[in-house]
């Protein structure tokens, strides 16, 4: 199958995409999405490059750029973006930080959201996502209704879960983004690991130790 493809982007447009199929092959390689499920975003000025709707990541090319504007509008492309575009825009227009967005169907996250309201603060890189990551509550992919009640789940949080669909983290640049969405699976993994021995309970974090995690995290990795 041949897919469209358009010139017109810039040397920015250029790079960022094909940061962003790279990272979208990765969910794949990584279990963090089958097939094409999953989506995601890199914000370069005021336009998103997402992945386009149900084209598998390792058929996409360089001319296969598909933008859009905030206000959802197509800038650049004719291959349909993803249906999940209300969500990835909403993290855009309610944070001018967000740089990346990153959303994917990882299983142990997504059995987190059918049992909890939050995941509980099993490791400290709870703080690296805000605090205990909540669950926003279902609703149909592709929803302005999905896209509020995760705007809901993210306040003073970089990463959500989706309950019955998945997860959603977001950073200042897309390995932020995904490191996010890597460790969201980790400690989902952890929990339910845990939570699943007979007669035992979990130890949880303080929030006192999650506000000193918080604080040695800005320090953590090299100087700019």
């Amino acid at each position: 199958m041949t897919y469209s493809r358009v010139g017109g982007a810039g040397p920015d447009e250029e790079r960022a995409w094909a940061e962003l199929v790279a990272a979208a092959r990765r969910t794949v390689a990584d279990g963090l999405v089958v097939g094409t499920s999953g989506n995601v975003s890199v914000r370069v000025g005021d336009t998103v490059l997402v992945t386009p709707s149900g084209v598998p990541y390792d058929r996409l090319a360089p001319g296969d750029v598909t933008s859009v504007g905030l206000d959802g509008r197509q800038v650049l492309g004719t291959l349909v973006p993803t249906s999940e575009l209300p969500l990835h825009l909403a993290v855009y227009r309610a944070d001018d930080t967000a740089r990346a967005v990153v959303h994917t169907h990882a299983v142990h996250a997504t059995a987190v959201s059918l049992l909890v309201p939050e995941l509980p603060p099993v490791h400290y890189m709870t703080a690296a996502l805000g605090g205990p990551v909540r669950v926003a509550p279902y609703a149909a992919y592709g929803t302005e209704e999905l896209a509020r009640g995760m705007l809901d789940a993210l306040a003073g949080r970089t990463g959500c879960l989706l309950r019955n669909h998945g997860t959603v983290t977001y950073g200042t640049s897309l390995d932020q983004a995904y490191d996010r969405t890597a460790q969201l699976e980790w400690m989902c993994r952890l929990w339910l690991t845990a939570s699943s021995v007979p007669g035992r309970t979990p130890s949880l974090l303080t929030s006192g130790q999650l506000a000193e995690a918080a604080e040695r995290l800005r320090g953590y990795g090299q100087p700019d």
